[in-house]
Parts: C-alpha cells; structure tokens; sequence
C-alpha cells in the first residue's frame, strides 16, 4: 500500500510540473476571440493611469508592461518561469533553441534553418537573421514551429539617405487553414533578457496592427496609448497585411487615429506575434531580438519549407513607414 501510495504521489508531482512547465500556453481558436482575431500575452494588468509609484512614473509597481515596445521595461519585470510574473503565453526555456520547452515529448526535429533577412528596398546586403525550426509528433500528429528573429545595424531603404532600421512589430505565419485551434507560445533565450522584446499579443489574422503610444519624449507618454489605439484590435472588416496610419510621427507629437486603422478580421490561416525587435529604436526602448516563438498545431506530414511563410511587419510604431518583408520558412498547408 504504501509502494503504490509513493508512486501516485509521484505521479501527481510530475503531473504538476507538467502543468506548470506548459502553464503559459494560450489556445488560439480558428474563430478568434469573439471581438478580436487578438488576445493579451505580456500585456495583462498593464495600467494607463500615471501615478506614485516610488519614481514618480506610475503604474502597479512601475511594471507598465512596456506598452507594445514603447515603454522600457525593468529587468524584473520579464518572466522567468512560466508561473513568473507577466508570464501569459510565456513558457519555462529549456537549454537551448534546439530543445522543445518542458512535457513535449516524442517530437522529432527538422533541419533548422538560419536565413538572413533580405532589405525591404533594395538598400543591399541583409538587416539581420531568422531562425527556422520545426518538429513533428508523428504518433499524435502534431507539429511545432519555432522562430526568432534578430536585427542588426544596416539600411533597408536606399531611397533614403542615412542609415533606416527595419523594425519588426510583427511576425505572421501562414499555413493553419482548417488545422482548428492551434497554440501558441514563447519564451526568451538571451542573456540578459532585456536584449529581447516579449511577444505583447498573439491572434488569429493576417493583418498586423499598428499600436503607438501617447508620445515617446517622456516615460509617462510612453506608457500610455495614442487616442484611439486598442491594444486588443476589433475584428469587423480589414484583412489588409498591416493596418494603421501610414504618416510617421515624431518624439514629442501626439498620435492619434480612427478605428477603421485598429481592425483585424480573423484569419485561420495565419498567427501573428506582436513584439518589438529593432537594432536602435526610435523610442529608445531596443531590443535587437524577438523571443523565441512557438505554433503548435495538428499536422499530418512534416512541415516543409514554402514561400512566404513568414511575414516580418514594420508597422510604423514612431518615425517609420509601413513595410513588409516575406521570406521562406516552414509551413504545414498553404500561406
């Protein structure tokens, strides 16, 4: 009796690690989440409103969840643990890149693929590196997807003079249609963390939208949105790649726009990571690398590479255009 005592509770504690390890997993339904293609992952609790909070900035203990990659965010304020702090859609790392997070067992891993990021212009040579890599379950037909995307100091637009950072607000994946819910997830792989930008939201959409804050010449203005700007966008009519305003915005002007521009319809066949990943940012807020993201998703045969797969979005968060660049990367149906 007490042999099989020992093992149950055995049993119980590896259940709950299991549980815990995987806690930060948000299922992704093919139908969106009922007002929009978008739900929150470092982005829950963040409170707008400025005021004492030991440095005279404001906010639940100055965590302002760095308002999409405008805001600066402490050091210990990142998650680092899936039962950390802020740690919605953010599960435990495991030992590297090339290691499936905790209790995904039985997967069998493709060739990963490095790819440099090509210029969005025409400016010549490459603005930074994408990491491809896939696994496959073939007893539970599952398949994984994971990426990250890193920026470097280079031009993207020779029509330009000067030096013009591509900033990646936002990663699109394609080739989930009829796959029903998928599930989606991240976690950060550098040290130190602040080197990398946490994923703010995940939807089910192509469009990637535009999220800008108040101003970004003062911390306060940095944490707070622009008038009109939704942190969870509606999902009534746009299905264009990126929606927003397309005029650039200088430090100290206020932003402001319509509702028409914080729209997304649902898209089952894609997923889109919001973050902010750019070599020097114009909000000062940098973070040269995404966090390393994860589609887990029914599959009946290995992913394989196909063409535009993956969709970098500039968004136009400050002093930019709206731009996209697609590359190759590993799909399981059509993007």
């Amino acid at each position: 009796m007490k042999n099989v005592c020992l093992k149950l509770a055995v049993l119980s504690v590896f259940g709950v690690l299991s549980v815990q390890a995987n806690a930060g997993e948000v299922t992704v339904p093919a139908a969106g989440f009922g007002s929009s293609a978008y739900t929150p992952c470092y982005n829950t609790g963040r409170d707008e409103t400025p005021g004492p909070a030991g440095d005279g900035v404001g906010g639940a203990a100055d965590d302002r969840k760095g308002n999409f990659g405008s805001y600066p965010i402490a050091l210990a304020n990142y998650p680092t643990t899936s039962t950390s702090a802020n740690s919605t859609c953010y599960v435990t790392k495991p030992t590297s890149e090339a290691i499936l997070p905790a209790g995904k067992t039985g997967f069998t891993a493709l060739p990963a693929v490095t790819s440099p990021i090509p210029t969005a212009t025409g400016a010549g040579g490459n603005i930074g590196t994408i990491v491809d890599r896939a696994w496959r379950n073939a007893t539970t037909n599952t398949c994984i997807i994971g990426t990250r995307v890193t920026m470097v100091n280079a031009d993207h637009d020779s029509g330009i003079a000067g030096t013009q950072l591509f900033e990646v607000n936002d990663i699109a994946r394609g080739g989930f249609s009829g796959l029903g819910d998928i599930k989606a997830y991240y976690t950060i792989f550098t040290s130190p963390v602040t080197v990398s930008s946490p994923v703010y939201r995940v939807g089910r959409t192509f469009t990637s939208v535009q999220h800008r804050s108040k101003a970004f010449d003062t911390l306060v203005n940095k944490s707070l949105n622009g008038a009109g700007y939704l942190d969870l966008p509606t999902a009534t009519g746009f299905n264009g790649p990126i929606n927003g305003e397309i005029t650039p915005i200088t430090a100290s002007a206020i932003a402001s726009t319509t509702a028409a521009t914080q729209d997304a319809v649902v898209n089952d066949n894609y997923v889109d990571f919001t973050f902010d990943a750019v070599f020097t940012d114009d909000d000062g807020s940098t973070n040269a690398n995404s966090a390393f993201i994860y589609i887990e998703a029914s599959c009946t045969a290995d992913p394989t590479s196909q063409a535009n797969a993956i969709r970098l979005r500039q968004t136009a968060q400050e002093n930019t255009t709206p731009k996209e660049i697609s590359m190759s990367g590993y799909a399981i149906g059509t993007p």
